[in-house]
């Protein structure tokens, strides 16, 4: 079985490697960073296909979906992406989101959660946790340049694209608009999850520091594990090997395989 029966595609997922695995399989659904897109987790998706049926998340107004105009609230993306999984729902599902991503994974699994039953995992990546509130600039209200300019300090993209004025015209609108969800993003408070959470993030992110990742720990009242790498906010690409067999590990964590015989 490789997807739920009936199941159309939707623009807001992307399976790049479609898989036969059973029903009680996981998915892993992945949520990229802001101005990310689903092609840039493309190499988790294959090498991760082994372990679970791989979705990933494309957001508005970038690719495919360059025309299009996305939210710009963490609540309007949440949305998005809760009806697009509404056919997987019956699946067990793993919700892994990196920066921006992580934290539209951990408000999707509270709001699962408020209505029934959450996911069955999360793994969050690149993201300091709520509960460690930053004063920062409001990049999503400064000009091109300090936009284009963070993008540059994290090296989430090629330097040689980031100068190119056409390329730069193409991201910008659905960068800002990420930085606009997830900078006005305020933690409401709330029951711990009673969902298991992984953590991961790298060692020197200015964006995400351990013992801020670590704080992850107190929103849940579930399985909590830790793992920092060598690198930056994009350690996740410098050290990939190490991240999916991080992931590939929390997989058989939270959903283990049924018992032969």
């Amino acid at each position: 079985m490789t997807a739920p029966t009936g199941t159309r595609r939707d623009p807001w997922i992307r399976r790049f490697h479609p898989t036969a695995h059973p029903p009680t399989a996981p998915v892993l659904v992945v949520l990229p960073h802001a101005g990310g897109n689903a092609s840039f987790y493309f190499p988790f998706s294959r090498d991760l296909a082994a372990h679970a049926e791989v979705l990933t998340v494309q957001y508005p107004g970038r690719q495919e979906r360059l025309g299009e105009t996305g939210p710009d609230t963490v609540d309007g993306l949440v949305d998005g992406v809760e009806r697009a999984l509404l056919p997987w729902r019956e699946r067990p599902v793993v919700l892994f989101g990196h920066s921006m991503g992580a934290v539209l994974a951990f408000e999707l699994a509270r709001r699962w959660e408020r209505a029934g039953e959450g996911p069955r995992g999360l793994v969050l990546s690149g993201r300091r946790s709520p509960l460690a509130h930053r004063e920062e600039a409001a990049l999503h209200l400064q000009g091109d340049d300090a936009l284009i300019g963070q993008l540059t300090a994290l090296a989430g993209t090629d330097a040689g694209l980031l100068a190119d004025p056409e390329f730069r015209e193409l991201i910008l609108p659905s960068l800002r608009s990420d930085y606009k969800a997830v900078e006005t993003y305020r933690y409401e408070p709330g029951p711990p999850l009673r969902t298991a959470v992984s953590v991961l993030c790298g060692e020197s992110d200015p964006r995400a520091s351990v013992a801020e990742a670590m704080g992850w720990r107190e929103l849940t009242g579930a399985a909590f594990t830790f793992r920092s790498f060598p690198g930056g906010h994009f350690y996740l690409a410098e050290r990939h090997a190490d991240v999916v067999r991080a992931v590939a590990e929390d997989l058989a964590s939270f959903v283990p395989a049924p018992a032969s015989g």
